[in-house]
């Protein structure tokens, strides 16, 4: 007879149940293994592309954690995240790339991905990844971390240089993001073109760009 404490311990344990979006075979067939060989973590479907992840019988029902890949043919993971998130807000998506770019990074943050990992990461990595941020966390590889950690120096970096222009140069800024013309500008302030001209190179100088977008993407964090 078992006793009654390990049975009830036998049934409180619950692997992390898990589905993999990947279409390229040999990477999928990589990820499967990986969980598998884990021990405590679950596969309950892979898939070759989003469709096939939405169009699961069971729907999103059963699943703690997504592995998936960005780059998809159709929908992108990206898209899986922000079409799932909602509707399901504690299942966790694990985004596994080779991109190392700030704007997929932060897409599929923004979208509702909370670790991201790539695709040079380890079988032992991607498991203890799926069961941190099953736990809460939010792994990144060690690459994509310095990424966040840089791009946030850049933004506070940019946004001391945006307070250091003066009130009558934020007005400027303002109406060159309306699409004034110098011309416009100027009879706007009562100013002359040229001095007109002068603002704006001060502006330039000021936030360290050489363009009217790259100042407009700076101030208005574009």
């Amino acid at each position: 007879m078992i006793p009654p404490l390990l049975l009830a311990g036998t049934f409180a344990f619950m692997s992390i149940r898990i589905a993999i979006i990947e279409d390229d075979a040999d990477m999928r067939l990589a990820f499967e293994r990986a969980i598998r060989e884990a021990g405590d973590l679950d596969l309950k479907g892979s898939f070759p592309h989003a469709e096939a992840f939405l169009a699961r019988p069971e729907g999103l029902d059963g699943l703690d954690v997504v592995l998936s890949d960005i780059n998809l043919p159709g929908q992108s993971g990206i898209e899986v995240v922000a079409q799932c998130k909602p509707k399901r807000p504690r299942l966790q998506f694990l985004m596994i790339t080779v991109f190392e770019d700030n704007t997929n990074l932060f897409s599929a943050l923004c979208a509702g991905a909370t670790g991201y990992l790539l695709k040079t990461a380890t079988p032992a990595e991607i498991a203890q990844a799926v069961r941190d941020i099953h736990a809460g966390g939010s792994p990144m590889s060690l690459a994509i971390a310095r990424m966040v950690v840089a791009n946030v120096q850049q933004k506070k970096a940019s946004a001391r240089l945006v307070e250091s222009l003066t009130p009558r140069e934020h007005e400027l800024v303002r109406l060159l993001a309306d699409g004034y013309r110098y011309k416009e500008i100027a009879d706007r302030l009562a100013l002359s073109v040229e001095t007109v001209r002068s603002y704006i190179r001060a502006i330039y100088g000021k936030l360290q760009v050489h363009s009217r977008t790259e100042a407009l993407n700076k101030v208005f964090d574009r």
